[in-house]
Protein backbone atom coordinates (compact mmCIF):
# COMPACT_ATOMS: atom_id res chain seq x y z
CA UNK A 1 0.00 0.00 0.00
CA UNK A 2 1.00 3.43 -0.37
CA UNK A 3 -0.56 7.04 0.86
CA UNK A 4 -2.31 7.50 3.40
CA UNK A 5 -4.61 4.53 3.76
CA UNK A 6 -4.21 0.78 4.14
CA UNK A 7 -6.10 -2.33 3.28
CA UNK A 8 -9.40 -2.90 5.37
CA UNK A 9 -9.86 1.02 6.42
CA UNK A 10 -13.82 1.98 5.79
CA UNK A 11 -14.82 5.04 4.14
CA UNK A 12 -17.91 6.13 5.07
CA UNK A 13 -19.12 3.06 6.91
CA UNK A 14 -19.33 1.71 3.29
CA UNK A 15 -15.92 1.75 1.39
CA UNK A 16 -13.88 -0.70 2.29
CA UNK A 17 -10.20 -0.23 0.75
CA UNK A 18 -8.57 -3.33 -0.73
CA UNK A 19 -5.16 -2.32 -2.51
CA UNK A 20 -3.29 0.52 -3.65
CA UNK A 21 -3.77 1.13 -7.51
CA UNK A 22 -2.32 4.70 -8.45
CA UNK A 23 -1.47 7.97 -8.06
CA UNK A 24 -1.64 11.06 -9.89
CA UNK A 25 0.72 14.84 -9.23
CA UNK A 26 -2.65 15.55 -7.23
CA UNK A 27 -4.02 12.23 -5.76
CA UNK A 28 -3.97 8.77 -4.52
CA UNK A 29 -6.24 6.00 -6.45
CA UNK A 30 -7.35 2.94 -4.28
CA UNK A 31 -9.56 0.07 -5.37
CA UNK A 32 -12.24 -0.66 -2.65
CA UNK A 33 -15.32 -2.22 -2.59
CA UNK A 34 -18.93 -0.51 -1.67
CA UNK A 35 -19.99 -2.41 1.11
CA UNK A 36 -24.02 -1.59 0.44
CA UNK A 37 -23.77 -3.02 -3.15
CA UNK A 38 -21.09 -5.06 -3.16
CA UNK A 39 -19.47 -3.18 -6.46
CA UNK A 40 -15.70 -2.70 -6.93
CA UNK A 41 -14.88 1.20 -7.00
CA UNK A 42 -11.99 3.21 -7.58
CA UNK A 43 -11.64 5.80 -4.54
CA UNK A 44 -9.51 8.96 -4.90
CA UNK A 45 -8.23 11.13 -1.83
CA UNK A 46 -6.17 14.37 -2.30
CA UNK A 47 -2.26 14.18 -1.83
CA UNK A 48 -2.37 17.65 0.39
CA UNK A 49 -4.37 20.35 2.02
CA UNK A 50 -4.30 22.69 -1.07
CA UNK A 51 -5.70 20.01 -3.09
CA UNK A 52 -8.13 19.20 -0.52
CA UNK A 53 -10.16 22.24 -0.46
CA UNK A 54 -11.46 22.20 -3.89
CA UNK A 55 -12.55 18.43 -3.67
CA UNK A 56 -15.90 18.79 -3.10
CA UNK A 57 -16.52 21.57 -5.60
CA UNK A 58 -14.35 19.38 -8.04
CA UNK A 59 -16.32 15.93 -7.36
CA UNK A 60 -20.15 18.42 -8.05
CA UNK A 61 -18.74 19.05 -11.04
CA UNK A 62 -17.17 15.73 -12.59
CA UNK A 63 -20.64 14.73 -11.35
CA UNK A 64 -22.57 16.41 -14.12
CA UNK A 65 -20.91 14.17 -17.08
CA UNK A 66 -22.59 11.00 -18.10
CA UNK A 67 -21.63 9.44 -21.02
CA UNK A 68 -19.88 6.24 -22.11
CA UNK A 69 -16.17 7.64 -22.73
CA UNK A 70 -16.25 9.71 -19.21
CA UNK A 71 -15.56 7.74 -15.80
CA UNK A 72 -18.66 8.01 -13.84
CA UNK A 73 -18.20 9.84 -10.81
CA UNK A 74 -20.43 7.86 -7.77
CA UNK A 75 -20.32 9.35 -4.81
CA UNK A 76 -18.77 11.95 -2.24
CA UNK A 77 -17.09 10.99 1.00
CA UNK A 78 -16.17 13.70 3.82
CA UNK A 79 -14.93 12.25 7.51
CA UNK A 80 -13.30 15.03 9.50
CA UNK A 81 -10.69 17.20 6.80
CA UNK A 82 -10.75 14.09 4.87
CA UNK A 83 -12.53 14.18 1.62
CA UNK A 84 -12.86 10.76 -0.79
CA UNK A 85 -14.09 11.09 -4.28
CA UNK A 86 -15.80 7.48 -5.62
CA UNK A 87 -15.76 6.70 -9.24
CA UNK A 88 -16.37 3.67 -11.57
CA UNK A 89 -13.65 1.26 -11.14
CA UNK A 90 -12.08 1.34 -15.05
CA UNK A 91 -9.87 -2.11 -15.49
CA UNK A 92 -7.73 -0.71 -17.89
CA UNK A 93 -4.68 1.40 -18.04
CA UNK A 94 -3.79 5.44 -18.79
CA UNK A 95 -3.76 6.16 -22.32
CA UNK A 96 -0.10 6.65 -22.06
CA UNK A 97 0.78 3.14 -19.92
CA UNK A 98 -1.61 1.52 -22.35
CA UNK A 99 -0.34 2.73 -26.14
CA UNK A 100 2.41 4.79 -25.92
CA UNK A 101 4.33 2.49 -23.35
CA UNK A 102 5.76 0.10 -26.25
CA UNK A 103 4.54 1.85 -29.39
CA UNK A 104 6.34 5.57 -30.28
CA UNK A 105 3.17 6.19 -32.08
CA UNK A 106 0.21 4.91 -33.33
CA UNK A 107 -1.26 3.99 -37.05
CA UNK A 108 -3.89 6.01 -38.42
CA UNK A 109 -6.73 3.79 -38.14
CA UNK A 110 -6.09 3.03 -34.18
CA UNK A 111 -5.67 7.19 -34.04
CA UNK A 112 -8.68 7.67 -35.58
CA UNK A 113 -10.91 5.29 -33.01
CA UNK A 114 -8.93 7.14 -29.96
CA UNK A 115 -9.28 10.36 -31.67
CA UNK A 116 -13.52 9.77 -32.26
CA UNK A 117 -13.55 8.61 -28.84
CA UNK A 118 -12.08 11.42 -26.45
CA UNK A 119 -13.99 13.75 -28.80
CA UNK A 120 -17.48 12.51 -27.45
CA UNK A 121 -16.13 12.06 -24.18
CA UNK A 122 -14.92 15.81 -24.13
CA UNK A 123 -18.34 16.36 -26.13
CA UNK A 124 -20.51 15.17 -23.18
CA UNK A 125 -18.36 17.55 -20.55
CA UNK A 126 -18.93 20.36 -22.94
CA UNK A 127 -22.42 19.87 -23.21
CA UNK A 128 -22.81 19.99 -19.03
CA UNK A 129 -20.47 23.33 -19.00
CA UNK A 130 -17.62 21.40 -17.68
CA UNK A 131 -14.48 22.06 -19.28
CA UNK A 132 -11.41 19.42 -17.66
CA UNK A 133 -8.53 21.62 -18.04
CA UNK A 134 -5.86 19.23 -17.93
CA UNK A 135 -6.34 17.22 -21.04
CA UNK A 136 -3.48 14.66 -21.22
CA UNK A 137 -2.78 10.84 -21.53
CA UNK A 138 -2.85 10.18 -18.19
CA UNK A 139 -6.19 11.19 -18.00
CA UNK A 140 -7.38 9.35 -20.15
CA UNK A 141 -8.26 5.56 -19.79
CA UNK A 142 -7.85 2.67 -22.05
CA UNK A 143 -9.34 -0.73 -21.74
CA UNK A 144 -7.80 -3.55 -23.93
CA UNK A 145 -4.94 -1.76 -24.90
CA UNK A 146 -4.24 -1.48 -28.48
CA UNK A 147 -7.67 -3.08 -29.09
CA UNK A 148 -9.28 -0.66 -27.31
CA UNK A 149 -12.18 -1.79 -25.94
CA UNK A 150 -13.48 1.49 -23.90
CA UNK A 151 -11.98 4.95 -23.29
CA UNK A 152 -12.80 7.11 -20.72
CA UNK A 153 -12.14 10.50 -20.05
CA UNK A 154 -11.23 10.97 -15.76
CA UNK A 155 -9.82 13.31 -13.18
CA UNK A 156 -12.50 16.37 -14.58
CA UNK A 157 -12.69 16.75 -10.41
CA UNK A 158 -9.50 17.93 -10.10
CA UNK A 159 -8.83 19.72 -13.18
CA UNK A 160 -8.51 23.14 -11.71
CA UNK A 161 -6.28 22.26 -8.88
CA UNK A 162 -3.60 20.78 -11.65
CA UNK A 163 -3.92 24.31 -13.78
CA UNK A 164 -3.41 26.48 -10.35
CA UNK A 165 -0.38 23.92 -9.85
CA UNK A 166 0.69 24.60 -13.43
CA UNK A 167 0.35 27.77 -13.16
CA UNK A 168 3.14 27.82 -9.81
CA UNK A 169 5.57 25.63 -11.50
CA UNK A 170 5.57 27.77 -14.74
CA UNK A 171 6.22 30.88 -12.38
CA UNK A 172 8.79 28.67 -10.66
CA UNK A 173 10.93 28.10 -13.93
CA UNK A 174 12.13 24.76 -14.32
CA UNK A 175 12.88 23.58 -10.74
CA UNK A 176 9.67 23.97 -9.91
CA UNK A 177 8.56 22.18 -13.50
CA UNK A 178 11.01 19.26 -12.66
CA UNK A 179 9.00 18.75 -9.57
CA UNK A 180 6.00 18.89 -10.82
CA UNK A 181 4.46 15.57 -11.59
CA UNK A 182 1.52 17.82 -13.11
CA UNK A 183 3.21 20.25 -14.47
CA UNK A 184 5.25 17.67 -16.56
CA UNK A 185 2.48 15.91 -18.17
CA UNK A 186 0.02 18.31 -19.24
CA UNK A 187 2.21 21.46 -20.30
CA UNK A 188 2.82 19.43 -23.98
CA UNK A 189 -0.95 19.28 -24.56
CA UNK A 190 -1.60 22.95 -23.06
CA UNK A 191 -3.25 25.90 -25.61
CA UNK A 192 -1.44 29.33 -25.10
CA UNK A 193 -3.94 30.93 -23.22
CA UNK A 194 -4.08 28.43 -20.95
CA UNK A 195 -0.34 29.27 -20.11
CA UNK A 196 -0.64 33.38 -20.60
CA UNK A 197 -3.80 34.06 -18.96
CA UNK A 198 -5.27 30.79 -17.14
CA UNK A 199 -8.97 33.10 -16.27
CA UNK A 200 -9.61 32.74 -20.10
CA UNK A 201 -9.23 29.11 -20.22
CA UNK A 202 -12.48 27.50 -22.17
CA UNK A 203 -14.13 24.85 -24.05
CA UNK A 204 -11.50 25.60 -26.75
CA UNK A 205 -8.84 25.04 -24.71
CA UNK A 206 -9.82 21.54 -24.28
CA UNK A 207 -9.72 21.01 -28.05
CA UNK A 208 -6.49 22.10 -28.31
CA UNK A 209 -4.94 19.43 -25.88
CA UNK A 210 -6.82 17.01 -27.87
CA UNK A 211 -5.11 18.05 -31.12
CA UNK A 212 -2.01 17.96 -29.36
CA UNK A 213 -2.54 14.87 -28.29
CA UNK A 214 -3.40 13.07 -31.54
CA UNK A 215 -0.37 14.75 -33.18
CA UNK A 216 1.40 12.91 -30.52
CA UNK A 217 -0.37 9.79 -31.24
CA UNK A 218 -0.30 9.78 -34.65
CA UNK A 219 3.64 11.54 -35.30
CA UNK A 220 5.85 9.90 -32.11
CA UNK A 221 6.48 13.76 -31.48
CA UNK A 222 5.19 16.62 -29.22
CA UNK A 223 3.56 19.24 -31.21
CA UNK A 224 5.57 22.13 -29.71
CA UNK A 225 8.42 20.09 -27.52
CA UNK A 226 8.23 19.16 -23.66
CA UNK A 227 9.38 21.20 -20.82
CA UNK A 228 9.54 24.65 -20.22
CA UNK A 229 11.28 25.58 -23.41
CA UNK A 230 8.22 23.91 -24.97
CA UNK A 231 6.09 27.61 -23.44
CA UNK A 232 7.07 29.82 -26.20
CA UNK A 233 6.78 27.65 -28.96
CA UNK A 234 2.99 26.93 -27.85
CA UNK A 235 2.74 30.48 -27.17
CA UNK A 236 3.69 31.20 -30.64
CA UNK A 237 1.36 28.41 -32.14
CA UNK A 238 3.21 27.83 -35.25
CA UNK A 239 1.77 24.58 -36.81
CA UNK A 240 4.19 21.64 -36.52
CA UNK A 241 5.11 20.32 -39.79
CA UNK A 242 3.49 16.53 -40.93
CA UNK A 243 5.80 13.83 -40.73
CA UNK A 244 6.84 12.06 -43.58
CA UNK A 245 6.09 8.47 -43.04
CA UNK A 246 2.53 9.30 -42.10
CA UNK A 247 1.55 10.03 -45.93
CA UNK A 248 4.28 7.98 -47.94
CA UNK A 249 2.16 5.24 -48.02
CA UNK A 250 -1.05 4.66 -49.77
CA UNK A 251 -2.13 2.09 -47.39
CA UNK A 252 -2.33 5.09 -44.63
CA UNK A 253 -1.82 8.63 -46.30
CA UNK A 254 -5.32 8.86 -46.71
CA UNK A 255 -6.59 8.35 -43.26
CA UNK A 256 -3.41 9.62 -41.87
CA UNK A 257 -3.94 13.21 -43.82
CA UNK A 258 -7.43 13.45 -42.90
CA UNK A 259 -6.72 12.51 -39.27
CA UNK A 260 -3.36 14.90 -38.84
CA UNK A 261 -5.14 17.94 -40.42
CA UNK A 262 -8.14 17.58 -38.63
CA UNK A 263 -5.72 17.81 -35.15
CA UNK A 264 -3.73 20.67 -36.55
CA UNK A 265 -7.24 22.39 -36.86
CA UNK A 266 -7.00 22.39 -33.47
CA UNK A 267 -4.17 24.05 -32.63
CA UNK A 268 -5.30 27.16 -34.01
CA UNK A 269 -3.95 30.11 -31.51
CA UNK A 270 -7.49 31.71 -32.23
CA UNK A 271 -9.58 29.62 -29.36
CA UNK A 272 -12.86 31.21 -32.09
CA UNK A 273 -11.05 29.75 -35.13
CA UNK A 274 -10.90 25.66 -33.49
CA UNK A 275 -13.49 23.56 -34.18
CA UNK A 276 -15.52 22.63 -31.69
CA UNK A 277 -15.79 19.01 -29.83
CA UNK A 278 -19.25 18.69 -31.82
CA UNK A 279 -17.17 19.65 -35.09
CA UNK A 280 -14.72 16.67 -34.04
CA UNK A 281 -17.38 14.61 -32.94
CA UNK A 282 -19.12 14.92 -36.50
CA UNK A 283 -15.70 15.12 -38.29
CA UNK A 284 -14.55 12.07 -36.66
CA UNK A 285 -17.67 9.48 -37.45
CA UNK A 286 -16.58 10.43 -41.09
CA UNK A 287 -13.30 8.53 -40.79
CA UNK A 288 -13.19 5.31 -42.27
CA UNK A 289 -11.39 3.29 -39.41
CA UNK A 290 -11.53 -0.12 -38.12
CA UNK A 291 -12.28 -1.83 -34.84
CA UNK A 292 -10.75 -5.33 -35.62
CA UNK A 293 -8.21 -5.98 -32.35
CA UNK A 294 -4.87 -5.93 -32.20
CA UNK A 295 -2.41 -8.62 -31.93
CA UNK A 296 1.12 -8.72 -30.61
CA UNK A 297 4.07 -10.80 -32.12
CA UNK A 298 7.83 -10.71 -33.38
CA UNK A 299 8.98 -10.72 -37.22
CA UNK A 300 10.88 -14.57 -37.74
CA UNK A 301 11.01 -14.26 -41.84
CA UNK A 302 12.00 -11.37 -44.36
CA UNK A 303 11.95 -12.00 -47.94
CA UNK A 304 13.20 -10.16 -50.88
CA UNK A 305 13.30 -6.79 -48.25
CA UNK A 306 9.29 -6.75 -49.37
CA UNK A 307 7.85 -8.86 -47.30
CA UNK A 308 7.81 -11.38 -44.61
CA UNK A 309 6.00 -13.00 -41.38
CA UNK A 310 5.28 -12.26 -37.99
CA UNK A 311 4.90 -15.08 -35.26
CA UNK A 312 2.09 -14.73 -32.84
CA UNK A 313 0.01 -16.77 -30.88
CA UNK A 314 -2.52 -17.16 -34.31
CA UNK A 315 0.58 -18.45 -35.62
CA UNK A 316 2.29 -17.44 -38.76
CA UNK A 317 1.07 -14.04 -39.84
CA UNK A 318 1.95 -12.82 -43.63
CA UNK A 319 2.96 -9.07 -43.86
CA UNK A 320 3.71 -6.91 -46.64
CA UNK A 321 6.18 -3.84 -46.08
CA UNK A 322 3.78 -1.36 -47.78
CA UNK A 323 1.60 -2.36 -44.63
CA UNK A 324 3.86 -1.26 -42.04
CA UNK A 325 3.68 1.89 -40.55
CA UNK A 326 6.85 3.62 -39.53
CA UNK A 327 10.32 2.55 -40.27
CA UNK A 328 11.14 -0.96 -42.29
CA UNK A 329 11.33 -3.78 -40.08
CA UNK A 330 14.00 -6.34 -38.98
CA UNK A 331 13.43 -9.94 -37.89
CA UNK A 332 13.07 -9.91 -34.17
CA UNK A 333 11.44 -6.76 -34.06
CA UNK A 334 7.87 -6.89 -32.00
CA UNK A 335 5.26 -5.66 -33.70
CA UNK A 336 1.56 -4.77 -32.57
CA UNK A 337 -1.13 -5.67 -35.68
CA UNK A 338 -4.50 -6.88 -37.11
CA UNK A 339 -5.07 -9.60 -38.71
CA UNK A 340 -7.11 -10.69 -42.02
CA UNK A 341 -8.14 -13.90 -43.47
CA UNK A 342 -5.55 -14.24 -46.58
CA UNK A 343 -6.80 -17.10 -47.60
CA UNK A 344 -3.70 -19.66 -46.83
CA UNK A 345 -1.93 -17.36 -43.93
CA UNK A 346 -3.36 -14.52 -42.26
CA UNK A 347 -2.87 -11.06 -43.67
CA UNK A 348 -1.44 -8.21 -41.11
CA UNK A 349 -2.50 -4.81 -41.85
CA UNK A 350 -1.57 -2.16 -39.94
CA UNK A 351 1.93 -3.04 -38.79
CA UNK A 352 3.63 -1.27 -35.91
CA UNK A 353 6.58 -1.78 -34.64
CA UNK A 354 6.78 -1.84 -30.32
CA UNK A 355 9.94 -0.66 -28.66
CA UNK A 356 12.11 -3.67 -27.14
Amino acid sequence: MSGPLAAGDVIGTRYEVERYLDEGGMQFVYVAKDLLTGRIVALKTPKNKSAQKRFRRSAVVAAKVNHPNVAKTLDYVREGDRRFLIEELIEGKDLKAALLKDAKFLDPYLAAKVFHHLAKGVAAAHHAGVIHRDLKPTNIMVVGDYSLNELKVTDFGIAKMAEEELAEAVEGGDTSMTSSQTAVGALPYMAPEAIESPKDVSKASDIWSIGAMMYHLLSGQYPFGQGLKAVPQIIAAVLPRIPEFITNKAQFAPLGSEVMNLALSCLKKDPQQRPTADDLVLSCSELCYTSSPRHNGTINNILYSSYGFISSPLGNVFYHNDSVYGAPLKIGDRVMFSSYDGGGANRALPVVKLES
